[in-house]
């Protein structure tokens, strides 16, 4: 899978022919505002290496335009305020890439902060490479010709979790329990239409919000859950929020199923050890054993960083940006925006689209669960001696949700 990862981008290289000596040896400089410290620190910190793992991975003569990325992130602490002088940091330093993921609230403030910067510098335009935050409403309400997900979002993991769970006789009774912020809400909202349109005999007996990074003891939850008598929780937890869950749920005995969003992510898979087998399930980009490319990049990271790699958007960011600076014969962010909208990349687990009407990235789908490591599933996220296994792939036409995006481009 080495040589055909490879292969793709030299194939790439010929059909954009003179196109990738245009910018051959351009430093692109991209800076990420997240959080580094505090509780969802070590998400943070996590996502930092891996950015930096594949910024050497794609730089060169790993992407088709030949550009070398140059990368840092600048702590946030998870605020919108502190993001904000982040932002304008990063602008006064020339920087016109900038990534972003944890925390909706923050991706809401750094796209209406880009929106208005390209509006009154024309010429001087900054892209958000949204990484990680999944609110639908940032490729419908919200969306923005500055602004390009590379996750999927709420909706179309709901789709897959749900299309899931409607072979699972089993579950009868499901229990909500998210973070109160727009995220959180949209699971909550997905849940409810997704169950009722594919099991409308499941029964929501329980429903809770609680506050972003803020919970250090969530057993109060688990009881409220247990007697309610929910056989399954559907959570968007992510970081500490979810790792304190469900060590609470293990101490307290609930032997109900989690379909969750993100338990690969640093600290759940420790937090779930050996009690959670069979029972807590992932929808994601990726799993623990994807096989080929990723799969050797995986082992790579961890020999390197005694870490997991986790975020598979990463090398997709690197891999479209190559591909349409080459387009584009620029690395200038409005020629590359009008390369990226349409763009097709063959990446790590087939070819992905990010879709013109709203840019939010097509992609395929996975529903994983927790078990014991085997000799076909053999990676171990940290080394618990536990996996995620594939249970079902759900291809990009699946997974895909419609938009109600009305897009305004430049110069329209």
């Amino acid at each position: 899978m080495k040589f055909v990862w490879k292969s793709v981008v030299t194939a790439s290289a010929l059909l954009l022919g003179g196109a990738a000596l245009a910018q051959q040896g351009e430093v692109v400089k991209i800076v990420r505002i997240d959080p580094l410290t505090g509780l969802m620190g070590p998400v943070g910190t996590n996502q930092d290496k891996s950015y930096k793992f594949f910024a050497e991975k794609f730089s060169g003569k790993g992407n088709p335009a030949g550009v070398t990325f140059e990368f840092r992130t600048i702590d946030n602490k998870l605020s919108p305020t502190e993001s904000l002088n982040a932002l304008k940091s990063a602008l006064d330093s020339g920087v016109r890439y900038i990534a972003q993921g944890n925390g909706s609230s923050v991706t809401a403030a750094l796209l209406d902060a880009v929106n208005k910067h390209n509006e009154r510098n024309p010429g001087k335009e900054v892209l958000l490479l949204n990484d990680a935050s999944v609110d639908p409403d940032f490729t419908n309400s919200k969306c923005s010709y500055w602004h390009f997900r590379f996750d999927a979002d709420t909706s179309m993991k709901m789709e897959a979790i749900t299309t899931f769970m409607k072979n699972k006789p089993d579950i009868k009774k499901v229990y909500l329990l998210n973070q109160n912020y727009s995220h959180g809400h949209q699971v909550v909202k997905y849940a409810k239409e997704g169950l009722a349109k594919k099991r409308p005999d499941v029964q929501i007996v329980g429903e809770d919000l609680h506050p972003l990074a803020q919970v250090r003891d969530f057993a109060p939850y688990i009881a409220k859950i247990k007697a309610s008598g929910a056989d399954t929780v559907i959570t968007g937890n992510w970081g500490s929020d979810l790792s304190l869950l469900v060590k609470a749920a293990n101490e307290a005995g609930y032997e109900g199923k989690f379909f969750t969003y993100y338990a690969g992510v640093t600290g759940t898979p420790s937090a779930l050890g050996q009690g959670a087998a069979g029972r807590v399930y992932q929808v994601s980009y990726l799993h623990s054993n994807m096989g080929g490319q990723m799969q050797q990049w995986m082992n790579e990271f961890k020999a390197k960083h005694n870490d997991d790699f986790y975020t598979g958007s990463i090398p997709r960011i690197y891999a479209m940006l190559g591909a349409a600076m080459a387009q584009a014969k620029s690395t200038d962010p409005l020629k590359v925006a009008a390369a990226l909208e349409g763009l097709k990349v063959n990446t790590y687990n087939g070819e992905i689209e990010m879709r013109r009407l709203d840019h939010q990235l097509q992609q395929p789908l996975y529903v994983s669960v927790w078990q014991k490591t085997d000799a076909k599933h053999t990676y171990s996220p940290e080394n618990t001696g536990m996996t995620f296994v594939p249970q079902a792939e759900y291809p990009n036409y699946v997974s895909s949700t419609p938009t109600s995006c009305q897009m305004k481009r430049p110069g329209k």
